[in-house]
């Protein structure tokens, strides 16, 4: 029996080890931290469960090869046993039963007024275009992209560089409005984006929630996936999603070592032999996947000089492929608070988070979540967009742990005091349960620069797409968000197969 050691217990990388052991490889997996999911994870604080990774799931829609796949590895509570239909379409053989409709994308509230955008697009723009009359032909266009938009997909049946003639065919068809879309919204950022509209409001909501130097078509994309019906949010949170796979991994009969990082790739000649880790113990193997952060990857794990080319520029070219991270805070409201669903964004007084001014923030609710609190109480979470300037800030800050400590104790007094000068009703109730900067993903995940998604897509800057392979070793595969942009869960679950499939098919 052939067998694959993988580094890195995330999605990628259990994605891989589940599907390697359907097929009759023996596999196992070795991850640094003591629990398995990689930044798709949480962890609990004085009875509260916090949340690090779903706002939604790309792919929570039955029927379609996405919702498949997840629940195939057990993130979706079908069985996980998949049929072909008569028409060819591949469907599980039970629904899932545990996901919460999202029904808002998010709202916002500017100056006293309240913008939603709603899982019901129709909702959204008669609202939209009550609000503002001038900007109707903006509006329609939006919402007119948007309902296009639903038809974007993440291909995982095979590889990228795997796919045949008619395998573009059949992806095109499935997308075929996505050209239209590219032309309209894939050569403007958020912010240009935002300008076309004469409504404050409208501009606020659409810069926002996403760093104003993406390319638009993110943001119709994403409002998409949730108009769609395809982006609903696993129930119990990414941590226990996250168990859920381990639980499918291990049940195959994978072994999975936690807290237990690699050292490095064991290299002879054109192969490896396995891995090395820290203790010096060496685990042979017929194959390695390396489903860990890329710059880890290629820095420590692996020389340099394996990188693939494009990959290192896009790492090497920092103003072209940037990243982001975040500043994150959770609270946990001793009151059953209903004064909005999901999340909302709203301006507040002038704060200095990192090297950064921000006069607006967001909260996200997770009232949704009955297991996340105690009764009569609520989870709420913060995130302030933080880029690489604010990344180096922190990590300096580090370098004093009593100085870092106290600037984030510090930050999350000033955000309390903002909270509660919007919600005068949750004076009292707000208990300040963790807070995380881009310094925790380098520490905990080994982030290049903190970063929890891939390389940002810049204007006018070419975008690559990783093939999984290690040109000069034949037996290496790679793994993970950073292979394609934008990065995030949908990409870690499809490298991951990526992964299994080179193996299963090229042996």
């Amino acid at each position: 029996m052939k067998k694959a050691v993988i580094i890195g217990g995330g999605i990628s990388g259990m994605t891989a080890g589940i599907l390697l052991q359907k097929a009759g490889f023996e596999t196992e997996i070795y991850e640094k931290n003591s629990v398995p999911g990689g930044q798709c994870t949480g962890w609990k604080r004085e009875g509260y469960t916090i949340d690090n990774c779903v706002h939604w799931l790309t792919g929570s829609k039955p029927g379609t090869e996405l919702y498949n796949l997840w629940s195939e590895i057990g993130v979706l509570r079908g069985d996980g046993t998949v049929k072909k239909t008569s028409d060819g379409k591949m469907l599980l053989d039970k629904a899932d039963s545990g996901i919460y409709k999202k029904e808002v994308f998010y709202s916002v509230e500017l100056g006293g007024q309240i913008l939603t955008l709603w899982r019901d697009k129709e909702r959204t723009r008669k609202e939209l275009l009550k609000l503002s009359p001038e900007d109707a032909d903006e509006i329609n266009k939006l919402i007119d992209y948007a309902a296009m938009a639903e038809c974007v997909t993440v291909p995982v049946e095979k590889p990228m560089d795997k796919m045949k003639l008619g395998d573009y065919i059949k992806l095109g068809a499935s997308m075929k409005e996505m050209p239209k879309i590219m032309k309209e919204y894939g050569k403007i950022t958020i912010k240009e984006l935002a300008e076309r509209f004469n409504h404050p409001l409208i501009r606020f909501a659409i810069t926002g929630y996403m760093p104003d130097n993406y390319l638009a078509y993110a943001f119709v994309v994403s409002y998409a996936t949730v108009t769609a019906e395809n982006g609903d949010v696993p129930l119990g949170g990414s941590l226990a999603m996250a168990l859920r796979v381990a639980d499918r991994y291990k049940e195959l009969g994978g072994k999975l070592h936690l807290g237990t990082p690699v050292a490095k790739v064991l290299i002879e000649g054109k192969k490896t032999a396995g891995i090395e880790l820290f203790d010096g113990t060496k685990i042979d193997s017929d194959y390695v996947i390396c489903s860990s952060d890329m710059d880890h990857t290629f820095h420590k794990l692996l020389p340099e000089s394996f990188m693939p080319k494009a990959l290192k520029k896009e790492f090497e070219k920092r103003e072209d492929y940037p990243v982001n991270s975040g500043f994150q805070i959770a609270f946990g409201i001793e009151d059953n608070f209903t004064g909005f669903v999901g999340t909302r964004l709203f301006d507040c007084e002038e704060l200095v988070v990192g090297r950064q001014k921000v006069k607006h923030m967001s909260l996200m609710s997770y009232s949704f979540e009955p297991t996340f609190a105690p009764e009569g109480c609520v989870v709420m979470q913060t995130n302030f967009e933080q880029n690489e300037d604010d990344y180096e800030y922190w990590k300096a800050l580090y370098e004093d742990k009593d100085k870092y400590n106290a600037k984030k104790a510090e930050l999350a007094e000033e955000v309390v005091r903002r909270i509660v000068a919007k919600f005068p009703e949750l004076s009292g109730k707000i208990k300040v349960l963790d807070v995380w900067t881009p310094m925790t993903y380098t520490r905990y995940c080994n982030s290049f620069k903190g970063a929890y998604m891939a390389f940002v897509e810049r204007k006018g800057v070419k975008k690559y797409t990783i093939p999984g392979i290690v040109k000069g070793l034949d037996n290496v595969y790679l793994a993970g968000q950073w292979l394609m942009s934008p990065g995030g869960l949908p990409v870690a679950l499809a490298t991951g197969k990526y992964a299994a499939w080179r193996i299963i098919n090229e042996k």
